[in-house]
């Protein structure tokens, strides 16, 4: 089994591009996996995942497809752990209503570029801290399966005073759709009934972000 220590104990070439995609990329396959031709390979994979975003949210198997030994797919899930970790502290830090842009950045970097849809709560204590995030539905390309009813046993499970829903459009779009909104409006009023607030529902998409709330929908 690879170290992850590897990674992060190896410098990083230190010429002026050091920190685009390409090098970034290519030293996670050469530093990583110990491999020659990490930035051919590096290359090849930001054109056919259309960059380093979409290539860190490839599912393992795309990757292997795509010509990835085992050792590397296992070191690019490796740095989007550590990348989503630091995104994820930096947004729990203070309450959320509070550290809404290192939210939002958390959930472009967790979301935006996954290739298929999913569905997920941030269930708030009373104070608007981060109690508990939850993944409450796997979908396809376009649609994610989300249960009125299971959004809000959990909410009363954990003793959650509000929530934020969250969930990606593949398509790139964040614009809300209209069963979007008939489902944000479900979850509202049955939140109600419990006292339990929904402060906002954000879609995230390669092409941006969208507030329920910014926009008026709630």
């Amino acid at each position: 089994m690879s170290n992850p220590a590897v990674i992060l104990s190896q410098p990083l070439p230190a010429s002026p591009e050091a920190h685009d995609e390409l090098e970034l990329l290519s030293a996670v396959l050469r530093y990583g996996t110990r491999a020659k031709g990490g930035r051919a390979a590096a290359a090849r994979l930001l054109q056919e995942f259309g960059g380093l975003a979409g290539v860190s949210a490839a599912d393992p198997s795309a990757l292997a497809r795509a010509g990835l030994t085992a050792r590397a797919v296992a070191e690019i899930g490796r740095a989007r752990s550590l990348a989503l970790a630091m995104a994820r502290a930096e947004a729990c830090r203070r309450p959320v209503l509070s550290s809404w842009t290192a939210l939002i950045a958390y959930l472009r970097a967790t979301m935006a570029h996954a290739p298929r849809e999913q569905f997920r709560v941030l269930y708030l204590d009373k104070r608007n801290i981060l109690m508990r995030e939850e993944h409450l539905a796997h979908g396809t390309v376009d649609h994610a399966p989300v249960y009125v009813r299971e959004v809000v046993r959990r909410a009363l499970e954990i003793s959650a005073s509000a929530m934020i829903l969250a969930h990606n459009h593949p398509s790139g779009d964040p614009t809300p759709s209209p069963a979007d909104i008939e489902m944000t409006r479900r979850i509202i009023d049955a939140a109600r009934v419990f006292d339990i607030q929904v402060h906002d529902h954000v879609i995230a998409g390669r092409e941006g972000t969208k507030s329920f709330r910014a926009l008026g929908l709630m």
